[in-house]
């Protein structure tokens, strides 16, 4: 059998991230071959890779990559800020969303199963990889992808992501007067109270119906309106109506920049001074986490865990 030293152990720790312990086994089994021992590990560490996967996983990134008029966004979380904000982390998700954007995936199955370089037969293949070496479960939640004209940004370093789909020709597009309006726009999305719709028309009937149900109770149910006719309540009905759209449809918001005018006459005004047809399409917003169990845990106490000393 040949010689375990420290060095080799050392090396194979640097190459793997595996613990000290589990990577002198690994030699010990591999007889000191080197890449046999790397082989061990990645086997075993997908079995730990599988264990990891039921801690929560909602810290992440938000990113995006456009090529073309192909755009995808994406978001891949992990259980920590601090591996989020890895740079080994960072190109994993840049080179999931080159994957994406090259060969437009139906869903996140049909994803993993896609190449990912030249080294990992599958994108699911390097996500077990990054969970063997980084230590902590990752999960690819979701992605979307927008062909056409697009303004995309991303806030806070990857906490948001938007993209925005305009209706426009590609000699409007290729203008800086375009591209700031279109930077404006995803920002308003990004910062200001996040819109469901682009435009009334876009509001289901169903929603609608029961938002004035709700409000018609509200009201309804003040005593100050107690006496009113059903005309009055209907039109104080409408009039909150007028608010839930500032609130609920992009184009009739308050645009964040000037509040004296709303975001469709914004639109309507550089597209004026361009001399273009420019409305909006589409729009998509991700929150990093949104909607998931936040792990909790103490900083000291899992020291303590790691330690021992619990």
């Amino acid at each position: 059998m040949a010689a375990i030293t420290a060095k080799m152990v050392n090396d194979l720790r640097a190459k793997t991230g595996a613990g000290m312990m589990e990577c002198k086994k690994a030699l010990v089994e591999a007889d000191g071959n080197f890449d046999e021992a790397i082989k061990i590990l990645r086997e075993k560490g997908l079995g730990k890779a599988d264990k990891k996967a039921g801690r929560i996983a909602a810290e992440g990134v938000v990113d995006i990559m456009a090529k073309g008029n192909t755009v995808a966004m994406i978001e891949v979380n992990a259980e920590t800020d601090f591996v989020a904000k890895n740079d080994t982390f960072k190109a994993f998700v840049k080179g999931i969303l080159n994957v994406i954007v090259d060969n437009k995936p139906a869903d996140v199955e049909a994803l993993k199963a896609l190449r990912y370089d030249a080294d990992f037969e599958t994108v699911e293949a390097k996500l077990k990889d990054m969970i063997f070496t980084i230590g902590e479960n990752m999960n690819i939640r979701r992605f979307e992808v927008v062909e056409g004209v697009c303004s995309t940004y991303i806030h806070g370093g990857g906490v948001a992501g938007v993209v925005v789909k305009f209706n426009t020709d590609d000699a409007t597009a290729a203008k800086p007067e375009f591209a700031e309006m279109a930077k404006n726009i995803a920002l308003q999305i990004a910062a200001g109270t996040p819109p469901t719709y682009v435009n009334k028309e876009d509001v289901p009937a169903s929603v609608l119906e029961e938002e004035k149900q709700i409000l018609m109770a509200q009201i309804k149910n003040d005593e100050a309106n107690a006496k009113k006719p059903d005309a009055i309540i209907e039109k104080m009905v409408m009039g909150r109506i007028g608010k839930f759209y500032e609130r609920s449809c992009l184009v009739e918001q308050a645009y964040v920049k000037d509040d004296s005018m709303s975001v469709g006459k914004y639109v309507a005004q550089c597209a004026k001074d361009m001399g273009a047809d420019i409305t909006i399409d589409s729009f998509l917003l991700y929150e990093r986490g949104e909607g998931l169990e936040k792990r909790e845990d103490d900083f000291a106490d899992e020291i303590a865990k790691l330690t021992g000393k619990a």
